[in-house]
């Protein structure tokens, strides 16, 4: 199985970016703890970006390189972007939309989300753990099919 972790602007500067609100690991930390917590028949790839159109071709791409999940945390683009949603739509790749912070409990216009109607599932608040979430649902999903 092949499942891509995306993650949207703003996300490379987790560590120094309000830590209070982000944690203190950074990207790269959490990247580790993901492929620690994937099982050995379990490709996982990763992709940040603080580009729209770089996220789209990923997208895109992950349809031709035959990616079996997508972990997305779109940062500001879950709020704003059509576009994100319609290469989701495009593709038909299963995804899960992850915030690191509880958005419900911040400012309204983080509350809204372009893409957790066709999601599979929103997991958000648990920093790092938001991931992990995720992806032991991915396992489980995939365990079932097995």
């Amino acid at each position: 199985m092949k499942i891509l972790v995306i993650n949207g602007p703003n996300i490379n500067m987790l560590g120094v970016r309000e830590p209070n609100t982000y944690g203190n690991l950074t990207l790269g930390e959490i990247e580790r703890k993901i492929k620690d917590a994937a099982s050995t028949d379990v490709i996982v790839s990763f992709f940040q970006s603080n580009h729209e159109g770089a996220l789209i071709d990923k997208i895109h791409r992950a349809y031709d390189e035959k990616i079996d999940y997508i972990i997305i945390n779109a940062g500001a683009y879950t709020h704003t972007s059509i576009a994100i949603r319609d290469a989701f739509l495009a593709t038909k790749i299963p995804f899960i939309e992850v915030h690191l912070s509880n958005v419900f409990a911040r400012e309204q216009y983080r509350t809204e989300s372009y893409l957790a109607d066709i999601a599979l599932g929103v997991i958000s608040g648990f920093r790092e753990n938001s991931y992990i979430l995720a992806l032991a649902h991915i396992l489980s999903i995939n365990d079932k099919l097995k």
